[in-house]
This record gives structure tokens, sequence and C-alpha cells, in this order.
């Protein structure tokens, strides 16, 4: 994956950053709950009766978003240098990592944090670390991407 910063845009990046933020501040208070990407995925995958319209429209609103958004402008491009086997181990030891850690990068690190949750900023520092090591790892020990 190469990124390229000399195209990097800091105010769609704070644009961005405050929708985010915003949605997350008015899904607790119209839901009363963290909108943790694997808790709500998670709950359609055990659901209880009353819980799933929400769960539901809210992964539906994550994938019609990019749908949405590549009919005013073109989606950018992705390079994705890893094998199809990498990414799903990674996937599985990101799944493993969120049920251990009792939750995500988005639970944790922006509706935890912004709550000044103790257990979140512990869990997002453990996340930024295992993430820089593991480019460092992967890059310089092993020589990869």
């Amino acid at each position: 994956m190469i990124i390229d910063t000399s195209h990097f845009t800091p105010l769609s990046a704070l644009i961005g950053g405050l929708i985010i933020g915003a949605s997350a501040v008015l899904f607790m208070l119209v839901n009363g709950r963290i909108a943790g990407i694997s808790g709500i995925v998670g709950g359609l995958l055990n659901p209880v009766k009353h819980d799933v319209l929400w769960r539901f429209a809210f992964v539906a609103g994550m994938i019609m978003a990019p749908i949405t958004y590549r009919l005013f402008a073109p989606l950018p491009d992705i390079q994705i240098d890893a094998s199809y086997p990498l990414l799903v181990l990674a996937g599985v030891l990101v799944g493993i990592g969120t049920r251990y850690g009792s939750g995500c990068t988005s639970g944790h690190g922006i509706c935890g944090i912004s709550r000044l949750s103790p257990r979140s900023i512990v869990a997002t520092v453990a996340f930024m670390a295992s993430g820089i090591m593991t480019v460092f790892v992967m890059r310089h020990v092993f020589g990869s991407f």
C-alpha cells in the first residue's frame, strides 16, 4: 500500500473526523449505545428481537455510504499489496483481538477515549503499539511491503 502524502488534504481529514465524532455522539444520544462496529455486528450474529433493526440499519448505512459517495465523486484508487491468505489471517487476528479487548478500534478509539474511559485509552494505546510493531517487523525484519 502506498500513501500519497503529497496529496494529503488536512481540511478533508478534519471534516471527516468531525463527521465521525458528531455521528458517534448523535448515535449515543439517540440510542444510548456506543458506535463500536464489532459490538453492532456481533449483535446481528446473535440477534435479540428488539435489537436487530437498528443494527441492520447501521451496517446498511456503512455499506451504502461509499455507494452514495460514488454518485458524486470517483472513489479513490485502492492498491493492496498483500495476498488474500495474509488478508484473511489479518482479519482473523483483528477479530480475536476485538473479542479479547472487549471492543474494536471504533468503539475504544473514538467513543471510549471521548468518554475518557481508562480501559479504552489503554486498549487504543495497545492497538497503536501493536500496529507500529507489526509494520516495523514486516518492513524491517522480514523486508516485505
